[in-house]
């Protein structure tokens, strides 16, 4: 007889029937996920970690209102939203830039390097200068791989607008990352 893992409604399900020991297999599951959503959307990781905890203790406060029609992932990064919207407006300020996570390659030569440096921070600057409605969706669907299906519940709209504002966000990303491509050059 084969054991499966509960799912994430299930687990979420349980804590709000008073189980919050499982909330702790949901931030195992979910807190890597949840802290590259916010970094992407802050540009500080000092402030996403916190952020994390700030979403992780609403999901704890707020349990009575899951419903479990919808994902958990859903509902989660609908809290993150609300979280990322209260930070903004206590702090009075936009996102700003810090260092860029690079990965490296021991076998690439120090240009090559040095190339994928510039063009992951001009990635993120570029990413940073969007609007953060723009910025939120691209970090959804390309970087924490979220379905159009997911978006669409988590920003609660339908699919086809969702598809539209990741397009548009990509063209707007791209206009941004060219321009500051053409500044880097002068």
């Amino acid at each position: 007889m084969k054991i499966t893992a509960p799912t994430d409604n299930e687990l979420m399900l349980q804590v709000k029937d008073g189980d919050v020991g499982k909330l702790g297999i949901l931030f195992e599951r979910y807190h890597g996920k949840l802290y590259g959503f916010l970094v992407r959307l802050t540009n500080r990781r000092d402030t996403s970690d916190d952020l994390v905890q700030e979403v992780f203790f609403r999901i704890l406060r707020y349990r009575n209102t899951f419903r479990g029609d919808a994902p958990f992932t859903a509902w989660m990064y609908q809290l993150g939203r609300n979280v990322i919207s209260d930070h903004f407006r206590k702090e009075k300020q936009g996102a700003s830039l810090s260092e860029a996570e690079t990965s490296t390659d021991p076998e690439s030569s120090p240009a090559h390097l040095l190339e994928q440096i510039e063009q992951n921070d001009l990635l993120h600057l570029a990413l940073s200068r969007l609007p953060l409605d723009k910025r939120e969706v691209l970090v959804l669907s390309r970087f924490q791989g979220m379905k159009y299906e997911e978006i669409g519940q988590v920003l609660q709209c339908p699919v086809g607008t969702v598809k539209a504002k990741v397009h548009f966000a990509l063209k707007e990303l791209r206009e941004i990352y060219l321009n500051l491509s053409e500044e880097a050059i002068l």
